[in-house]
């Protein structure tokens, strides 16, 4: 690919918007990027990489939607609905001076999403359905805080679930923490998806294709796109400063999916099994990776 530092003068001022020279700022940055480029590395553009203060703006928004997500984890229980649930994280939203980022994003109606077993994801909440013992959940929570970003799920399993169930939401979120553990400067996107696909698979479980996670903090979903399938090696050189959700959707039975011919948003597992999913949003930093809202 192009790298598009490539015309910046080294008098120019910085295209991070610092104010500073591009040589008394990024120009080593940009140099080492084109080092990696030149043996056929794919680069992140410039847009994906955030700044010191945008990486401080999105690490509060993080905080204040992980506060969120403790909030209604109390709640999360046989015999609550998922409307009802909704209605309380988008109180408890508003008392903290956030905003929910999916009410009204291209039409989604509420303020959480809500995925109850075969619903892979973009659960809809609704006051008459009501959460029941076996049933597993995912609460998809994402806050815009001061104008920044910050998005994570949980899985929930509600009263006695069955060793299988459980099963599916223990291995996921371990897919979760093996692919977080890929992500290291100058290592490669490829890495996470390979580590998420072959620990799902290794216990007999398939990994949701057409959806994965996607660079946050400025906008809802920015570039990249993080397949939860990949290849060592491959896909984009992980850059300081980058900012991404890793969100593995693992289903008990095929990786086949299908969305709601009639909501428009309700994803489900084609074969009816279970789905389930954990989100975090990380931020890659020259010393590691931080976990910004979990």
């Amino acid at each position: 690919m192009k790298f598009d530092g490539a015309k910046i003068g080294r008098n120019d001022p910085c295209w991070c918007g610092s104010g500073k020279k591009y040589k008394q700022c990024h120009q080593t940055f940009d140099d080492k990027l084109r080092g990696y480029a030149a043996k056929g590395a794919k680069i992140p553009e410039h847009k994906m990489i955030k700044t010191k203060a945008q990486i401080d703006g999105i690490r509060e928004a993080g905080k204040v939607n992980t506060d969120i997500l403790d909030y209604i984890s109390e709640f999360v229980v046989e015999g609550i609905s998922t409307g009802e649930i909704d209605d309380r994280l988008a109180e408890y939203t508003a008392k903290l001076g956030g905003i929910p980022a999916p009410l009204n994003y291209e039409g989604y109606p509420k303020s959480v999403c809500t995925s109850i077993d075969e619903v892979v994801c973009h659960g809809i909440p609704d006051h008459d359905r009501i959460l029941k013992s076996g049933e597993i959940v995912n609460i998809d929570a994402t806050t815009i805080y001061n104008g920044y970003y910050g998005d994570a799920s949980r899985m929930f399993m509600i009263g006695d679930v069955s060793p299988e169930k459980k099963k599916l939401v223990e291995v996921t979120k371990e897919c979760l923490d093996l692919g977080v553990k890929e992500v290291v400067p100058y290592g490669f996107l490829g890495d996470v998806g390979y580590v998420i696909n072959h620990h799902a698979q290794e216990n007999g479980f398939s990994v949701v294709r057409e959806i994965g996670g996607h660079g946050v903090g400025l906008e809802f979903h920015e570039d990249p796109w993080v397949s939860h399938i990949g290849v060592r090696g491959t896909d984009y050189l992980l850059v300081p400063g980058m900012v991404f959700t890793i969100e593995p959707m693992i289903n008990l039975g095929r990786a086949d999916v299908e969305t709601d011919e009639i909501d428009g948003w309700t994803v489900r597992t084609r074969d009816r099994k279970p789905s389930a999913q954990w989100e975090y949003t990380l931020a890659l930093t020259e010393s590691g990776v931080e976990i910004l809202s979990y």
